[in-house]
């Protein structure tokens, strides 16, 4: 695939930006396609939370594509965004760039998903959240 693009995207900022160490990184030397399921999961969280006004839980991964490989060294974006709720629950769309080796003309798209987090009170019950503006 290769998919390189000039740069991060520009009409938005990451929600997290991590770098991964050697720890993360699988015996080929690639970082674990699980350790970028968690970051994930993170930066989906952030605007869940903030959409939903509190605590939240994730419930579903609605769908993970893993489109280039992620390095040891590599600046990993990730961008997250609210794209639809319904009654309790809330869908992330999360998009994670990777600047090889820290240089800003070499990007990777490496990894997009879906993300699914209900909204729940103290109890861990499901809360209604606001409708999408």
């Amino acid at each position: 695939m290769n998919q390189i693009t000039p740069m991060l995207p520009v009409d938005r900022e990451p929600t997290i930006r991590v770098i991964p160490m050697p720890k993360d990184s699988n015996a080929a030397g690639d970082v674990f396609g699980g350790w970028i399921m968690s970051q994930v999961d993170l930066a989906g969280s952030v605007p869940a939370v903030a959409h939903a006004k509190g605590r939240v839980v994730t419930v579903a991964v609605n769908e993970f594509i893993f489109k280039e490989p992620v390095f040891v060294g590599d600046l990993c974006s990730f961008y997250a965004d609210v794209d639809k709720v319904g009654r309790t629950s809330m869908r992330v769309r999360v998009e994670v760039y990777a600047q090889r080796r820290l240089q800003p003309d070499n990007v990777a798209k490496v990894t997009e998903a879906y993300i699914t987090y209900v909204a729940v009170d103290e109890h861990r019950n499901p809360r209604p959240v606001e409708p999408l503006k």
